[in-house]
């Protein structure tokens, strides 16, 4: 950005490659329009070389997806470390042995899907999927 001379021309594919929030955005362009220079986002269909022709609406469209995408690859980059540091991700897996009392209490056909995860905790769909595997 420092080597940005006048008429240049930014191109991103995303707004989020440019910045991590609407604050960073604006500081962003102000910096384009001090050095006049130029943004173009491909996704977002956004060129300052040209007038606007977006409503108020559409532009809030497009900060609203902003925002969204920043949350999105903050997750995945939050996962992606987690899981190099060989971190569990997701919800946590239901103890070893309620399942197995689950199981042996399904299949003594004695017990009622109720009876079952009333006293292991373990709901119908969690133990079907364990009796598929």
């Amino acid at each position: 950005m420092e080597s940005l001379a006048p008429n240049d021309v930014v191109l991103i594919s995303h707004l989020y490659v440019l910045a991590d929030s609407t604050r960073h955005l604006i500081e962003v362009l102000d910096l384009l329009e001090a050095k006049q220079a130029y943004l173009v986002s491909i996704r977002e269909g956004i060129d300052t070389r040209q007038a606007l022709n977006q409503s108020f609406r559409e532009i809030v469209q497009h900060l609203v997806a902003l925002q969204s995408d920043v949350v999105s690859m903050a997750t995945r980059e939050g996962l992606s470390k987690a899981k190099e540091l060989g971190k569990q991700t997701g919800r946590p897996r239901k103890a070893d042995e309620n399942i197995k009392r689950a199981i042996e209490m399904h299949q003594s056909k004695q017990y009622s899907l109720a009876d079952i995860r009333e006293q292991t905790g373990i709901r119908k769909s969690t133990l079907y999927r364990y009796l598929e595997q």
